[in-house]
């Protein structure tokens, strides 16, 4: 369970960041919402291994911590809409940055590392 981040460590200024950006999937998010607003269903496609149940909590969060902002349209059917803050843009070159390294780490690290215990022998 989340911890409020009344309770978040003082002294690491980088488990403060984990315990806002921490969770599978935020930092997915993020990086697909730097490219500009998105309806729910449209980042759930985005991300096809997440749930509606933690896509919706995650959003929750992002929205709670002030990265993301939701507005909702008052249309039959109903639209929400899910942004960046001016808050949650100040992360978009770490997202780039952590896409680029995963993207490196996958096709190049990972490729060349053993296949598992086997491997050693």
């Amino acid at each position: 369970m989340r911890s409020t981040m009344e309770e978040a460590s003082d002294h690491c200024a980088v488990e403060f960041a984990m315990e806002l950006l921490g969770g599978r999937w935020k930092l997915a998010i993020l990086k697909q919402l730097v490219s500009g607003t998105h309806r729910f269903g449209e980042l759930r496609r985005a991300l096809p291994g997440v749930t509606q149940r933690m896509l919706t909590r995650q959003l929750r969060e992002l929205e709670a911590d002030g990265l993301v902002e939701r507005t909702v349209y008052r249309e039959v059917p109903p639209r929400v809409e899910y942004a960046l803050t001016d808050v949650g843009h100040t992360l978009d070159s770490i997202t780039e940055q952590l896409d680029a390294w995963g993207r490196w780490y996958r096709d190049t690290v990972r490729l060349e590392a053993p296949a598992g215990p086997a491997a050693s022998t």
